[in-house]
């Protein structure tokens, strides 16, 4: 294996400045750490390797053996995996994704870690880790969702980022008065819908009720979840979004904006590369926070975040844990979420990042402004079945409002037959 970490990365590593390897060297590591992960993807895989390499070249005394597996198929071999003979380190998700490898005492608890001072520079993501009371892994990497929108339409017709839902309806308002639509989006595949959802549900009740509602505790005829369908609907009605949605793809739906027919997009950052290539300028493209609904909670963003986690069956459990606290320092955030590596958002706080405008304004919302907590998108906070069936309910909503009665009582009986 080699290094794929910037030269300053090891130029710090070597100089032995960082914590995680001045803590090892007194730790004295040595045997074997086994880590299996799914970072299989070229890019990610590189820099899977290059973890392994460097951290093993810290140790002497430390043999590092990765195996890397098919990210698809890993999410069917882990249960497996973590049974009998585990490795030390796995990679997973956060949030309720790991509430069955918890519940079934797969997964060690490391809140010792997280008590550590160096942790609080990832304490945005903290919740998305949490699960009882306490953290059951570390996050390595996340990218943020937000509105992207253009700029120059904003500009043409006097509008502003809006901050609050006042703003935001009266800007969709003017947008449509003059021929433009709010909002373009693709719900062929569904589940562009849960985005939707999960901002306006953590918007109007909160980060935590949020997370009850996706853990099965809160019904989905109550009046709270009703509101959100409420809020939603008001956009629905005005005729914010693109018209037949449901038969577009987020990638066919590109075109609307690049072309001028919408104003902005609900969407995670890696769109920005596609409307780039769809030929808008960084002048021309910009971004904002999902604006306030209701003032009086803590709201949350989506962030889907991956994941590092000890095996409770570990057999090296000192190296998996001075392992998560390399993988999370300062240093080596930046290196791996550079733009020639995973080009995504470090979790460190204190980390640094590429000079790209849109990585810029994430980072600061998710480390500074993220409100209630992280959320990991609908279809990984929810049970799989439930995201299934609530995807499709979501999607119905977007394009037969009126459906909404029948469409929660769907969801109700899915619920209490999961969860019940």
């Amino acid at each position: 294996m080699h290094s794929i970490l910037k030269t300053s990365l090891a130029a710090l590593v070597a100089a032995g400045v960082t914590a995680s390897s001045a803590a090892a060297d007194a730790h004295g590591l040595s045997g074997e750490l086994n880590i299996i992960s799914d970072m299989s993807n070229p890019a990610p895989r590189a820099v899977m390797e290059g973890l392994a390499a460097d951290f093993d070249a810290l140790h002497p005394n430390l043999e590092v053996n990765l195996t890397i597996v098919d990210r698809e198929a890993w999410k069917t071999q882990i249960r497996n995996a973590l049974g009998a003979n585990p490795p030390d380190v796995v990679n997973w998700y956060a949030a309720n994704r790991m509430r069955p490898y918890v519940d079934a005492g797969l997964f060690a608890d490391i809140s010792d870690l997280w008590a550590e001072p160096e942790f609080e520079a990832l304490a945005s993501t903290k919740g998305a880790m949490t699960l009882d009371g306490a953290q059951w892994g570390v996050p390595y990497t996340y990218y943020q969702w937000g509105v992207y929108y253009r700029k120059d339409i904003f500009d043409q017709y006097g509008l502003s980022e809006p901050t609050n839902w006042e703003e935001e309806m009266a800007n969709c308002q003017t947008l449509l008065d003059n021929g433009v639509k709010c909002y373009t989006i693709g719900t062929k595949f569904l589940w562009t819908a849960g985005g939707w959802f999960d901002y306006i549900n953590s918007r109007t009740n909160g980060y935590d009720f949020h997370m009850a509602l996706a853990r099965g505790e809160v019904e989905w005829t109550d009046d709270r979840v009703r509101q959100t369908f409420a809020n939603w609907r008001q956009l629905i009605d005005m005729g914010a979004f693109i018209d037949d949605h449901q038969t577009y793809s987020w990638q066919e739906a590109l075109p609307f904006m690049v072309n001028g027919e919408a104003a902005a997009y609900l969407m995670g950052n890696f769109a920005v590369a596609a409307m780039r290539d769809g030929g808008l300028t960084d002048d021309q493209l910009d971004f904002y926070q999902f604006p306030v609904i209701n003032p009086d909670v803590d709201f949350a963003e989506d962030a889907p975040t991956d994941t590092f986690h000890i095996a409770s069956g570990a057999q090296n459990m000192d190296a998996a844990k001075e392992f998560l606290r390399y993988v999370t320092s300062a240093e080596v955030q930046t290196a791996i979420n550079a733009g020639d590596a995973l080009g995504q958002l470090p979790v460190n706080a204190n980390a640094s990042i590429d000079a790209d405008k849109f990585l810029e304004q994430g980072f600061d919302m998710l480390s500074n402004n993220a409100g209630g907590g992280i959320m990991q998108f609908f279809d990984r906070d929810f049970d799989a079945e439930m995201a299934s069936v609530g995807m499709e309910g979501l999607q119905e909503f977007m394009v037969f409002p009126d459906n909404l009665d029948d469409i929660l009582m769907r969801l109700e009986e899915t619920r209490q037959r999961i969860y019940n």
